[in-house]
């Protein structure tokens, strides 16, 4: 990983002191690691938990995003309706 990390440039290179940091941020960012008590969990389960909570939301904003649509189908379906007035 550093032989990778040591050929490019000087201004894109990033010391394992950041990656360090932005997986501790990372850490704090995801709900299933914040109810860990343990404070040291590994870089790759911290990736692995990050990538599974993206999944996650990605499949609730797809469930979301049908639920609106059904509801809005059926909100123009009741808007459509003839009514006994007309």
């Amino acid at each position: 990983m550093s032989s990778r990390r040591s050929r490019q440039s000087g201004s894109s290179r990033i010391s394992d002191d950041q990656i360090s940091d932005l997986v501790t941020k990372l850490q704090h960012l995801i709900p299933e690691l914040r109810r860990r008590r343990s404070a040291k969990v590994s870089a790759s389960t911290v990736l692995q938990e990050t990538c599974n909570y993206i999944r996650n939301l990605h499949r609730e904003v797809d469930d979301l995003s049908d639920r609106l649509s059904e509801l809005l189908a059926s909100t123009d379906d009741n808007c459509n309706a003839p009514t006994a007035h007309s």
